[in-house]
């Protein structure tokens, strides 16, 4: 909607309820319950639009003129009322609306209309809407229930967000017996107007919320959900449940939220490209709930198992297991430490079993030993019940020493009445408690999950040892081509010739209709080739005795084909037949591989990589992932397939040249991002022989597209529109492009050039190095809310960076603010005006209306450099701060255009 800003909803003064003085509106009525006893302290206003809508607009305006305007209006009218209440609030100049009235498109065409009705209403008149169909919200730190929800959760720092309402009260309701807290409570519904993306971007930004938990069965507006989820789960962990993984569960999620589902795979690719937790249950997401809003979390896996059972340890062991895990080593300090406090018979070992005769010393002190050693990042203390161990004394001892714990401790005493109230005393104390060691288990991989999501966000991808080449203009021209004739599959010829064009390695290949052509084109070739039948009706060629390898004389090819044309004539009578094609075979390969994509309804281009051949189905090792891919990405989609341990070298094999394979797939995923026409495409088998990649068969399916590129992508592009040549007034040639996740060295060059009073005009703190972490802020860049530029050396072969200019956007999409660090050698030259020219110039394309930065009273060359580019300057006296403020909508930046040299 371009309107961001939640603040009026989730924190406001004034709270309408229309239709709460309708003495049949059950709900309505207790919308307004909720209200008083959550001690919510702003003004209530009930509403009965029943009297008239000028009625209600003068109700609504009388609100506004006085000293509480209506912050938000919570509508609870049936939903063909809505439309006209919707007009009513912003003729009141009403800051928002939660609208529970159900009735919208889940309930068919007539609803649908009337969602769309709202939409464009509130749209038009800048109103944010959550809902309809929804449970309403609550905000714990507001001490705002707007929902008919009976209870207020205590407060805390997670935040919830769902699309089910039942789902809402299921979690509301097992919240209060293991007392969790949270922040945000928020049944999002149909999301006519906010939706998950809102709802990231909004929670993000709030330091009351901790961690994000969201029950999804549908996204809309994929684009921005992607691009909040990239930029807030560096900061906060995101945890989904997503309904609908089965195909069944699909259609119910469909005709429960009137909005198609997508392949569950492809979630998981986005998902795990977003840094996003996935779970899969509604147990799991409230185990994982239940650890995250009980800080703090775990750094690593090294896991620490207490137990006085030695059943209950095992299950816990191979619990990690199943996930890849093991309990970590004792370290010989440690274990000399129990020995000391334990019986001479105990475990010695990881679980560390202190045997069913432990005292609540022995537990208590075995827990300290392991919390004071530097070995773990979390323990599990699973207790059973035994007669000379007493629940209840462990969990107070564990209780008063539970804000020492700078890892987690948590607990699986499993047990009924005898561990009741030991397990309350757990959960008072804020100690995650679970029923089962497996479920322990569980949430506590999931958090591990988070920091490896993190640490591969952060991770900086190698430069391929050469710069890739696309003969785009080509492949134009082949697509358009093909396109006037009809949409459908490409011979594999004309498959194979586009895929050249992008350097992706093909053996030679050419169409042969008659017998006589197929052996005049394998001697031109040269022996052996392999034959295979070319029809856009049979798919699997194999099938129809359609594949035809290591030929190696022109008798052999004669028969060949004729087999060829027999086969496809009994497998499919009425297929077209367009000829065979003729083709260099590849003898005795490595590897078999399948690449390919396919375009997804919701998410784009989707990237495929797995074991190839003839068992691709049967064996099902395949990864996904969404372009744009680079070098480490590719590399993380090879990874997760069982074939990436073969291609590694298996016994006598030569190993794959990863790095070509990288190359492949990176190449693949641009030419996906530079033609949304191409719906499928299939490269399967591609051959790895002596460590080179080929494929061998292709098929490519065009079909007609109403976005263009690069907005049939989820996540944005390099923008390479953005790439200009300069030459600065004072007669500096330099290259000037967006910033990419490679530039990492280049920027550690360029803090190597910075004095260091630029780090700290820059940076406001002394800085001897530049982190991981922040390196990976500044080059890992989301095109879509990010402006940045680099300035490189354009007068020489070898890369250069000069400096780094950026505009972040906020989520409104109307401001944003900018930052510029030149290296010293290079002050002066007219660099940064150039850079910073060209960031406002894109800004202002882009339809950003004010940027503003903020710059020390010291640093008269940047508070001059902003007067120059049209910023106005104004005094923070308290911090001895200068904030430069520019309005993009009167600037003008054509002078930039005047000193390009091309390219």
């Amino acid at each position: 909607m371009g309107i961001y800003n939640l603040d009026r909803i989730f924190q406001p003064e004034s709270v309408a309820v229309i239709g709460a003085t309708e003495t049949e509106n059950r709900i309505g009525n207790a919308l307004m319950t909720n209200l008083d006893n959550g001690d919510f302290s702003g003004k209530i206003v009930p509403i009965n639009p029943k009297y008239s809508r000028v009625h209600g607009i003068k109700t609504l305006e009388s609100i506004r003129q006085s000293s509480h305007p209506i912050d938000l209006a919570v509508i609870a009218t049936p939903i063909s009322t809505v439309p006209d209440i919707v007009d009513d609030c912003i003729a009141a100049g009403t800051g928002g609306a939660v609208i529970i009235s159900a009735g919208g498109k889940e309930a068919g065409d007539q609803g649908r209309d009337i969602e769309k009705t709202i939409q464009e209403k509130a749209y038009a008149g800048g109103l944010r809407l959550i809902g309809p169909n929804c449970l309403g919200i609550i905000n714990t730190e507001a001490k705002l229930n707007a929902s008919f929800a009976s209870d207020m959760p205590s407060g805390g720092k997670l935040a919830f967000v769902s699309q089910s309402g039942a789902i809402c009260t299921s979690i509301l309701d097992l919240s209060f017996k293991e007392n969790i807290g949270f922040s945000h409570f928020v049944s999002i519904g149909s999301m006519v107007d906010v939706d998950f993306g809102d709802m990231i971007d909004y929670l993000g930004n709030d330091p009351r919320a901790g961690s994000i938990l969201l029950y999804i069965e549908n996204l809309t507006r994929i684009r921005k959900f992607m691009s909040a989820a990239r930029a807030v789960s560096r900061i906060k962990p995101i945890v989904v449940l997503k309904a609908g993984r089965s195909e069944a569960g699909a259609r119910a999620a469909t005709s429960h939220t009137g909005a198609l589902a997508g392949e569950d795979a492809v979630y998981d690719a986005a998902f795990k490209r977003a840094g996003i937790i996935r779970v899969n249950t509604i147990a799991q997401l409230f185990d994982c709930a239940e650890l995250m809003a009980k800080p703090p979390r775990p750094r690593g896996s090294r896991l620490a198992i207490i137990t006085n059972g030695g059943g209950p340890g095992v299950m816990a062991t191979d619990a990690l297991a199943d996930h890849g895990l093991k309990p970590a080593p004792l370290s010989k300090e440690l274990t000399h430490g129990l020995d000391d406090i334990l019986p001479p018979f105990w475990s010695r070992n990881n679980p560390i079993d202190i045997l069913g005769d432990a005292t609540r010393e022995r537990f208590i002190k075995t827990v300290d030993l392991c919390r004071d050693s530097s070995s773990f990042d979390g323990i599990l203390t699973i207790m059973v019940p035994q007669a000379l161990t007493d629940p209840k004394s462990v969990a107070e001892a564990l209780a008063a020493s539970a804000r020492e714990n700078h890892f987690p401790i948590f607990a699986s005493w499993i047990g009924g009445k005898k561990m009741e109230t030991a397990v309350d005393l757990l959960n008072q104390a804020e100690i995650p408690t679970y029923e089962t060691p497996e479920r322990a288990i569980q949430a506590f991989v999931f958090m591990v999950a988070y920091n490896r999501n993190l640490e591969l966000l952060t991770q900086i991808p190698r430069k391929l040892s050469q710069k890739l080449q696309y003969d785009h203009t080509k492949v134009h021209h082949l697509v358009q081509d093909h396109m006037k004739e009809n949409t459908g599959f490409l011979s594999e010829t004309a498959s194979k010739e586009i895929l050249s064009a992008y350097g992706i390695p093909v053996n030679s290949t050419q169409t042969a209709a008659t017998e006589n052509d197929a052996v005049s084109i394998a001697r031109k070739i040269g022996f052996p080739v392999a034959l295979k039948l070319m029809s856009p009706d049979i798919t699997h060629k194999t099938d129809a005795q359609g594949v035809h390898l290591n030929l190696r004389s022109d008798e052999a090819v004669q028969k060949a084909f004729c087999k060829i044309m027999a086969g496809a004539k009994v497998y499919n009578p009425d297929a077209h037949i367009q000829g065979v094609s003729v083709q260099q075979h590849i003898d005795s390969p490595d590897y078999e591989l399948l690449i390919g994509a396919k375009s997804d309804v919701s998410f784009g281009p989707v990237i495929v990589f797995g074991s190839g051949g003839i068992f691709t189905e049967i064996l099902e090792d395949r990864a996904l992932g969404l372009p744009p891919l680079n070098r480490l990405l590719a590399r993380r989609m090879m990874e997760d397939t069982r074939a990436f341990t073969l291609l590694k070298g298996f016994r006598n094999r030569t190993p794959a040249d990863l790095e070509a394979l990288e190359a492949l797939l990176v190449r693949v995923s641009q030419l996906m991002a530079d033609f949304p026409q191409i719906a499928e495409l299939d490269m399967n088998p591609v051959l790895v022989k002596d460590g080179h990649p080929w494929a061998v068969d292709a098929r490519i399916r065009l079909e007609d597209t109403a976005k263009p590129s690069p907005m049939h992508l989820v996540i944005s592009p390099y923008p390479d529109e953005y790439e200009f040549h300069e030459k600065t007034d004072e007669g500096k040639h330099i290259f000037v492009r967006p910033v990419t996740p490679e530039d990492a060295s280049l920027f550690k060059e360029l803090f190597k050039e910075l004095s260091s009073t630029s780090i700290y005009h820059r940076f406001f703190s002394a800085m001897k190095e530049i982190s991981p972490a922040m390196l990976a802020r500044f080059t890992q860049i989301d095109y879509d809310r990010h402006i940045a530029l680099t300035a490189l050396d354009d007068s020489s072969k070898n890369e250069k960076m000069f400096g780094i200019a950026r505009v972040i956007t906020d989520p409104d999409g109307k401001t944003g603010e900018f930052s510029i660090l030149i290296g010293d050698p290079w002050h002066g030259q007219g660099i940064g005006a150039k850079l910073l020219g060209r960031v406002l110039q894109i800004a202002k394309k882009r339809k950003i209306e004010k940027v503003w930065g903020t710059v020390l009273r010291e640093n008269r060359k940047m508070i001059a450099l902003g007067k120059r580019l049209g910023f106005t300057p104004r005094t923070d006296t308290d911090l001895g701060e200068i904030e430069l403020k520019i309005d993009l909508t009167e600037a003008d930046f054509s002078f930039l255009d005047k000193n390009q040299t091309g390219g």
